[in-house]
């Protein structure tokens, strides 16, 4: 009866500190219960419009010009490729090609879809199947499926996915028009991983080490902001634009700490990504913690032999033993989910 009465005092709904996890959860898993909720809501709402106001073409309409209009052009591949030819001492050129076709194949089809719904729409051609699933999605302000299939992975809605598009254009176009950053944003890669072999073979050629013998050192730059970063580093590369949740980076320690109280998310320093040959990587002191390109951490094996999520394991200097983190699910993110 002890033992009854015990397990009946327990509360209904355990505290995530049961189970290793900061109280942070609970907000994550409500949030996501919500988003669940709504976006149940949006796929039984009418597909019709009654009464005053715009009708639902009309909006649709809207939308699909407004993004039209915002949608930058294509690259020129050949003036690019004339412009930063594939050359062995500097493998971020050919980065940049292979960013600028994934890139542009997203915006070609963007261009083409979104005249067609709009002609469609008016009637001027037939509305299709796939065309009328771009027009729901569209008016429910989610990515369209037939762009997500060709684009970067994301959980954004779809005003945030267009304004993050025109961030990672922006990236590229200054990277095109005045030559290799001398720090990277590593979020707006749609294939960051090609980064990262590209920035261990510069070392790789530069010093003629075998690249297998290559790790990277991260060095976290806490006292330094991106705007202060002024030259390229002898070696490796400089990055920012990552996110950490379920801990965050504490400045005063130089170290990763408990997160605080409703902080889901925290925007890491900018890091020094160094590559050492034969690295003895360290047992104790850091967090071996996981970085993916969103936050739902699902991938799979892509013909690359790559997740399309998992990016790679980051050691995080940390005065915790590796379990704590391990248990709170502690990982590291490229974009989040607004």
């Amino acid at each position: 009866e002890d033992y009854l009465e015990y397990i009946q005092g327990l509360p209904l709904n355990p505290a995530p500190e049961a189970f290793g996890l900061h109280e942070n959860a609970q907000i994550t898993t409500a949030q996501s219960e919500t988003e669940d909720l709504l976006l149940t809501i949006l796929t039984i709402q009418p597909r019709s419009t009654s009464g005053g106001g715009k009708t639902r073409e009309e909006v649709i309409s809207e939308m699909a010009a407004g993004i039209e209009a915002k949608t930058p052009a294509p690259f020129d591949i050949e003036e690019a490729g004339k412009a930063y030819p594939t050359q062995y001492s500097e493998s971020m050129n050919t980065v940049l090609i292979q960013e600028i076709i994934r890139y542009n194949k997203l915006l070609i089809l963007m261009k083409d879809t979104l005249k067609d719904v709009q002609l469609a729409l008016v009637g001027r051609i037939v509305m299709s199947e796939e065309l009328e699933k771009l027009a729901n999605y569209l008016y429910d302000n989610l990515v369209p499926t037939m762009w997500s299939e060709v684009g970067f992975l994301s959980m954004k809605p779809l005003s945030s996915w267009v304004k993050d598009l025109n961030d990672r254009i922006h990236f590229l176009q200054e990277w095109y028009e005045n030559g290799t950053p001398k720090i990277y944003w590593i979020s707006g890669f749609f294939f960051p991983q090609a980064f990262i072999t590209g920035t261990l073979q510069n070392y790789a050629r530069k010093h003629v080490v075998a690249i297998d013998r290559l790790s990277f050192k991260f060095n976290i730059l806490d006292d330094l902001a991106v705007d202060e970063i002024h030259e390229k580093p002898a070696d490796g590369c400089y990055v920012y634009g990552m996110f950490m949740e379920g801990a965050r980076w504490d400045t005063k320690i130089h170290a990763i700490a408990d997160s605080n109280p409703k902080e889901l998310y925290t925007e890491l320093p900018v890091i020094h990504m160094e590559p050492v040959p034969d690295r003895v990587a360290p047992e104790t002191g850091i967090y071996d913690c996981p970085v993916y390109k969103v936050l739902s951490r699902l991938g799979t094996l892509s013909t690359t032999g790559h997740s399309t999520n998992f990016v790679m394991y980051m050691e995080i200097p940390s005065q915790e033993e590796q379990d704590v983190w391990i248990k709170a699910g502690v990982a590291i993110f490229l974009a989040l989910k607004y």
